[in-house]
């Protein structure tokens, strides 16, 4: 039986809130890119931020 992983924000790595690690870890990807995604979601279209707040208040902590 396979355990589902679970999305919460990272103790471990984090630089705010955790969200950027959280969300690396869930997906199995480097948290590195997933911040310079980030960045640029943010520079390009500007709601980066509300979705960065929106998910640092409803996401879990680890």
């Amino acid at each position: 039986m396979q355990t589902m992983a679970r999305l919460a924000k990272s103790n471990s790595d984090k630089k705010l809130c955790g969200v950027c690690g959280g969300l690396a870890a869930y997906f199995g990807l480097d948290s590195t890119a997933i911040r310079l995604g980030w960045i640029l979601f943010t520079l390009l279209g500007g709601s980066g931020l509300l979705a960065y707040l929106v998910l640092a208040l409803v996401m879990p902590k680890e």
